[in-house]
């Protein structure tokens, strides 16, 4: 297992950014200035794309694991990289997402806790609406983990 940084051409995982963030647009919005890892094991199984949002908080703008490669701890290798690659650097790890029975208790399983929400962010900034493991996802609620 192997993951390394993308510097260039960062939307050739498109396909893959998409599971996490259905909407390219609201991927533009912080593709270019995020940092982009993807983690290969014989092939590319995962990715992921960390922001700067300042007060020593990295921000995890999007995190997806190829579907056949899901359940496999390739997810959690990658947010445990994250730990160590910017322990020292930032406070905290944060991710943002929908208040989905999916993803949620995956974070919180990783070491993540509830820290605030954004209501209606889905429904305010989506030109359709969401639903994961058939929740309509509205609100963003996000995690944060002590670095």
């Amino acid at each position: 297992m192997n993951i390394r940084e993308i510097h260039e051409n960062k939307k050739q995982f498109l396909s893959l950014l998409l599971l996490a963030d259905e909407q390219e647009d609201m991927i533009d919005r912080y593709l270019e200035r995020g940092t982009m890892y993807v983690l290969e094991d014989n092939s590319v199984k995962a990715e992921c794309v960390v922001t700067d949002e300042g007060g020593r908080i990295l921000e995890l703008k999007n995190l997806a694991v190829e579907p056949e490669a899901q359940r496999k701890g390739y997810g959690k290798a990658l947010i445990d990289f994250l730990v160590c690659q910017y322990r020292g650097s930032y406070d905290f790890l944060q991710v943002g997402t929908g208040d989905s029975p999916l993803t949620v208790p995956f974070y919180e399983r990783c070491g993540f806790v509830r820290s605030h929400r954004i209501p209606n962010f889905f429904t305010d900034h989506y030109d359709h609406p969401i639903f994961e493991a058939g929740v309509q996802l509205v609100d963003m609620v996000y995690l944060r983990k002590p670095l």
